[in-house]
């Protein structure tokens, strides 16, 4: 595991990269950026809000006829304004302490990256996906991601690079902790 400028901590695995990058999700320059979304793709608070913001009306309005997304599942846009060319869109689980919760979150982050190498994306930018308002708690959360991401780049040689943008520094500092005891270098 290498760490630069304590902000960027990078894992190779098999031949694709893992970043935990301290920042935001809007100016990430990979090729698409994931949104944490509601049910009907709809600008709203938090990550989606931000997302949508910053790439224009255009994006609502694509996302208008995409029929929405069910919980788990992904749906790709443009990214029209955003320094990304795509938007992934996600719905994670709203934390309620079901046994549903891990699989529905670990679904998300899975079915983003599926539909990235389905499309010949080699670099993708994930939020903390249901930690905001759906109220998942982080340090589960976080276990779940960086599980899913390295489990997936162990098995597909696409997305050649997989970012997970924390923006604060408390959220940085534990998800870096995570993968530092779930991966001992």
């Amino acid at each position: 595991m290498t760490e630069t400028d304590g902000g960027r901590v990078i894992r190779s695995v098999e031949s694709s990269k893992f970043e935990l990058v301290r920042g935001d999700i809007t100016k990430q320059e990979t090729e698409a950026v994931v949104n944490a979304a509601n049910k009907k793709l709809a600008p709203g608070g938090g990550v989606a809000g931000a997302i949508h913001r910053a790439a224009g009306d255009k994006l609502w309005e694509e996302c208008k006829g995409l029929g929405g997304c069910e919980t788990g599942e992904a749906k790709i846009t443009k990214g029209y304004e955003l320094p990304a060319n795509y938007v992934i869109h996600t719905v994670g689980p709203v934390y309620s302490n079901s046994p549903e919760d891990p699989k529905l979150l670990e679904s998300s982050y899975r079915n983003s990256l599926e539909l990235a190498r389905e499309n010949g994306l080699e670099s993708v930018s994930f939020p903390s996906l249901s930690t905001g308002a759906f109220g998942y708690p982080e340090r589960e959360a976080g276990k779940i991601a960086i599980n899913t991401i390295i489990d997936f780049l162990s098995n597909h040689s696409q997305p050649e690079l997989v970012r997970l943008v924390l923006y604060g520094k408390s959220s940085f500092d534990l998800h870096k902790e995570l993968l530092s005891d779930i991966y001992c270098d």
